[in-house]
């Protein structure tokens, strides 16, 4: 059948394979090879002039990865997929494949993961990318006022880590498309089974897959979409005019990406310069990892939905709990946006204001016993972390000011475990904490 008429819960299990490809294997194989035969010299001729499709090298593409590639194309309706190696890897290389050449930068959101920010400090001024702090990310009737002359994109989280503050993603693609830019979202913490960003307008989808894509804790991957509408013949992006002597056709014609690939150029000049020589490549076995949690992706989230309220409803009322941040909240400032936009569920992230004092908070987190410790997400366990001390640790007291992370910020990721049996475990630590 065709996977346009596929629902999702079909495509996140069947998109993207054909067992009869792949001797009747009913899972995708792990196909664990460096490198593939070319049969004969016409076939080789093929492959490198991109005129026929298969695989050249397990850096580059490999039958394992290019299930999940194109099984995440399909769930997030977009025109090409490229994994890699992390979700830090599908960032660096979305942001320099738009910004690169010293002359480029890329206005973000406040409200985003604390390695994200730290990258944006550390590693893209170093490399040519400037990078603008949007003040009114929240507000897009105000932010093309922050566009200069050389932005070149727009950088935000659908749910950001880790208030889970929701934003305008269609405003905001009209701010950036209305002068000439894209629109990047990260979807990470909403997945394609609650939100779909190209939907709304964004241009380049990054994942980091390690998260609830995956749902298991046990790989570290990162993908890359694009939605196949913005125009990169514009003269405000000629890296993908550029013609390239590796790019070249049958009759020995340089081409640019934009002729050799015409339906998937951002994703392939990711490819075959980025990763090709950079080499943020996704292991066979970590695409099958991957793959085996997409499997049940629906059920997880869903069920992380619909605990993460339950939570947040518990701590809301708590008289130890100064606030509670989760878009799903009648409270929330974001209810009309929850309502408009996620109609499964607003994620399983959600971040409280714990009122005492930092010796008590220290002594609530010791005392957890069901929850896990740690700075991951997504895991089908639960997760509680102080995050203004680990995730967003790199972030100067200032910078968690702007994006309002104050020091008694404590994020949970919600797990599939029983609600009541999480909630007894933090009213067991609230009691111990002020004990």
């Amino acid at each position: 059948m065709s996977d346009n008429v596929l629902g999702f819960d079909t495509q996140r299990i069947h998109a993207g394979y054909d067992p009869a490809q792949h001797n009747q294997a009913v899972s995708p194989p792990i196909y664990a090879t460096v490198a593939y035969d070319f049969r004969d010299v016409q076939a080789a001729k093929d492959l490198f002039s991109y005129t026929a499709p298969g695989f050249l090298y397990t850096r580059v593409g490999n039958p394992t990865v290019a299930v999940l590639e194109e099984r995440l194309r399909i769930l997030d309706g977009a025109a090409g997929a490229i994994a890699l190696a992390s979700g830090m890897a599908a960032i660096s290389y979305t942001l320099l494949n738009l910004a690169e050449g010293g002359a480029g930068r890329v206005l973000v959101s406040p409200y985003l993961y604390g390695g994200s920010v730290d990258a944006f400090k550390k590693i893209f001024p170093k490399l040519g990318v400037g990078i603008d702090i949007a003040k009114n990310i929240a507000d897009p009737a105000k932010l093309a006022k922050e566009i200069k002359p050389d932005t070149k994109a727009i950088f935000i989280e659908s749910i950001s880590n880790p208030n889970a503050y929701l934003f305008d993603v269609d405003a905001i693609a009209k701010v950036a498309h209305d002068n000439g830019i894209p629109l990047v979202v990260d979807n990470t913490i909403a997945t394609p089974y609650l939100y779909n960003p190209i939907a709304h307008g964004a241009d380049f989808v990054v994942y980091s897959a390690t998260k609830g894509l995956s749902g298991h804790g046990n790989v570290i991957a990162g993908v890359v979409l694009e939605s196949g509408n913005f125009d990169l013949k514009s003269e405000k992006f000629p890296q993908f005019s550029e013609k390239y002597y590796t790019l070249r056709d049958t009759d020995g014609n340089e081409r640019s990406v934009l002729e050799a690939f015409p339906d998937t150029p951002f994703v392939s000049r990711i490819r075959f310069n980025y990763l090709n020589f950079l080499g943020a490549s996704l292991s066979p076995f970590d695409a099958y990892l991957a793959i085996l949690g997409l499997e049940t992706l629906s059920e997880r989230i869903d069920k992380q939905s619909r605990t993460t309220l339950i939570l947040a409803s518990y701590l809301e009322a708590h008289k130890a709990v100064e606030w509670v941040r989760y878009g799903a909240l009648e409270s929330s400032p974001y209810q009309a946006l929850y309502q408009r936009d996620f109609k499964k569920g607003a994620g399983g992230l959600l971040s409280f204001g714990f009122k005492g004092t930092e010796e008590q908070r220290e002594k609530f987190i010791n005392a957890i016993d069901l929850f896990h410790y740690h700075v991951n997400i997504g895991d089908a366990r639960s997760l509680l972390v102080n995050s203004p001390k680990t995730t967003h640790g790199e972030l100067t007291a200032e910078e968690k000011e702007v994006a309002d992370i104050p020091e008694n910020l404590i994020r949970i990721s919600a797990g599939l475990e029983d609600p009541s049996d999480l909630i007894t475990d933090l009213e067991q630590a609230f009691v111990k904490a002020f004990a």
